[in-house]
């Protein structure tokens, strides 16, 4: 069985006042009626199957006790799975809570290739077993503007690839995630836009990196299918859409990777996709955020931190590079 270990000294903190409210959450019906003034906030009540091999562990007892919980209990499981964006069950934000039970999560293998030396497969019950679990609760922010912050449990990426040994020629990661067209209905939609398997990538350094994160739970349980289960990527300091869900593929490459909203719209969605304030969408601006909840009477804005607020961890990655233009 996994151990919850701390490793947080050098980590920033974040406060209280920041965890999305528990009671907004708690309170589905209000949330519903605040979904009518909220610009799109909606919500959906399904219940969705927990992974058969992850049911049985009880996360929730290391979230009462990691030192981190900010000195008041954390937003239950339902926050984080009412909002989403996973467009394998369509564009609207309530689709994934109301359609991503139909996708199946167990069995589930990750094939691990390209620039290895130990090529390979991992399978759920590797990685349940096999590595040390975090509670970590990380800001998340969408390059569509709105921010959530989530405890989310999981261990560091750099502890997989390890496994695999990558050589010296990898400098990407390319991921893929789920294809399965019988059990996403936002793929088989005659207005999809997306070459589908979604995939996107990082540099080898950025993966590597100990704020990089393999998650696997939040809010204390196993991820819900519409939050990327059984296994997805946090990287807390880009947008979202780095933030891969229901991962099935890995491979370490020389070259950087194809990935799909660059190829939709690169001049939107560039592949490094640090959280940035002085580089604005082309359509919108980055400077500032919603954080959920939010509503047309309560926008509840706050300002963009620079990397989303973990720059001192990572931006000598990014030394001599023009933001702006590696955007």
């Amino acid at each position: 069985m996994s151990r919850i270990s701390r490793t947080w000294r050098s980590y920033p903190r974040i406060d209280s006042s920041e965890i999305t409210p528990e009671s907004v959450w708690l309170n589905r019906r209000n949330l519903m009626k605040t979904a009518a003034v909220a610009a799109g906030i909606t919500a959906a009540g399904e219940t969705v199957a927990q992974p058969k091999v992850l049911k049985d562990l009880n996360f929730s007892s290391a979230v009462a006790n990691t030192p981190f919980k900010a000195g008041e209990d954390l937003t239950p499981y339902e926050a984080a799975t009412t909002y989403n964006n996973f467009y394998e069950f369509g564009t609207d934000k309530s689709d994934p809570a109301r359609y991503a039970d139909a996708m199946t999560t167990d069995p589930w293998e990750i094939k691990v290739g390209g620039l290895v030396n130990k090529p390979g497969k991992l399978y759920l019950e590797d990685i349940v077993n096999g590595f040390d679990l975090e509670e970590r609760i990380y800001r998340f922010r969408c390059v569509e503007a709105w921010s959530m912050v989530v405890p989310w449990i999981g261990f560091p990426l750099s502890k997989l690839l390890e496994r695999f040994e990558p050589t010296s020629e990898g400098k990407f990661i390319e991921f893929k995630t789920l294809y399965r067209r019988s059990e996403m209905r936002g793929t088989r939609s005659f207005t999809s836009i997306i070459d589908w398997p979604y995939r996107e990538g990082l540099r080898l350094d950025e993966a590597m990196h100990p704020l990089t994160l393999m998650t696997v739970g939040l809010y204390g349980k196993t991820l819900p299918n519409q939050s990327g289960a059984p296994l997805r990527l946090i990287v807390p300091w880009k947008y979202g859409f780095k933030n891969i869900k229901s991962i099935v593929e890995i491979n370490v490459t020389d070259r950087q990777p194809k990935t799909s909203w660059q190829d939709l719209a690169p001049q939107e969605y560039g592949f490094y996709a640090n959280v940035n304030p002085e580089v604005s969408h082309p359509r919108w601006s980055q400077a500032y955020e919603r954080r959920l909840p939010s509503s047309l009477f309560n926008p509840n804005r706050v300002k963009t931190q620079m990397f989303n607020g973990y720059g001192e961890q990572v931006a000598g990655m990014y030394k001599g590079m023009d933001l702006a233009n590696y955007y």
